[in-house]
């Protein structure tokens, strides 16, 4: 006696149903294990990107599987998924444009994740890195999501690349001060300062004569997780060690000069004008 046919066909979809089921048991396993074993070797970025192509690896494997077992010929599949891409690819050819670029960050890797970067005037912490964008969170607590196309295209600066920053500080002394005076002062400020290195030593530049005032640059080194405190430190230390010693920080002044020349006359008309005294002869 033969099986009736929705018999057989409940019997298929409930085998296709538990092998995907599986598929994603053993994707996610096989995800975790990649993730453990490359994390050994790879950066956190890397680990992620394979864990994922692994996971969607092992989980396409079985949907192919399943679809075999419902009585589909993997030629047939193959045929639509392609015609199927051709017309998705025409249709979102931005999404491509970011896919491609995601995998050349991925090989570049110009930064990972915890990294803190600069894109034009988005500044914040990576929290994610994706084929298609990269998320970041601001210093104010933004969720902020940048396209892979733009930072191909844009200049990108990793803050946190490298152990150690140098705090530019840009200052202002009166034309009557000494210089090299100026100098020993803000040597002080560093050397009496713990979160300033020793080495490399502190930088001091004379940029240029402005109109009231000798603009200078002081720079110290860091550890860039104190960056942000040292340059607030230092630059209150700073006025503390210039008002001690007397040292004078410019600013513009603005003097007006009274003129009775340029007063305004009034209209013999409209009677004497605002301001003016109402004079009678």
């Amino acid at each position: 006696m033969e099986t009736p046919d929705y018999i057989q066909l409940a019997w298929h979809g409930v085998s296709v149903f538990f092998f995907v089921v599986i598929g994603f048991v053993v994707a996610r396993f096989a995800a975790s294990t990649t993730e453990k074993v490359f994390a050994r070797h790879l950066n956190k970025h890397r680990s992620m990107v394979f864990c994922r192509a692994v996971y969607y690896l092992v989980l396409m494997l079985f949907l192919v599987s399943a679809l075999n077992q419902m009585g589909l010929q993997l030629s047939v599949v193959l045929g639509a998924a392609g015609v199927l891409s051709v017309a998705v690819g025409f249709a979102s050819q931005t999404s491509m444009s970011n896919l491609i670029s995601g995998l050349f960050l991925i090989w570049e890797n110009p930064f990972s994740m915890g990294d803190t970067i600069r894109i034009d005037d988005v500044t914040g912490e990576v929290i994610a890195i994706d084929l298609l964008s990269v998320k970041l969170r601001t210093y104010d607590n933004l969720y902020v999501r940048i396209p892979n196309e733009k930072l191909i295209k844009s200049n990108v600066t990793t803050l946190t690349k490298f152990p150690i920053r140098r705090a530019d500080l840009k200052l202002r002394v009166a034309y009557k001060e000494d210089i090299e005076r100026v100098k020993t002062v803000l040597e002080e400020v560093a050397h009496h300062n713990p979160l300033a290195l020793e080495e490399p030593a502190p930088v001091f530049i004379v940029l240029g004569f402005a109109e009231s005032c000798i603009e200078i640059q002081f720079s110290v080194w860091t550890q860039r997780e104190k960056f942000l405190e040292l340059k607030n430190v230092i630059h209150q230390q700073i006025k503390t060690a210039f008002d001690t010693h007397q040292i004078e920080i410019p600013f513009p002044h603005l003097t007006l000069y009274p003129s009775t020349a340029s007063a305004p006359r009034a209209d013999p008309q409209e009677g004497p004008t605002i301001g003016q005294p109402n004079r009678t002869t």
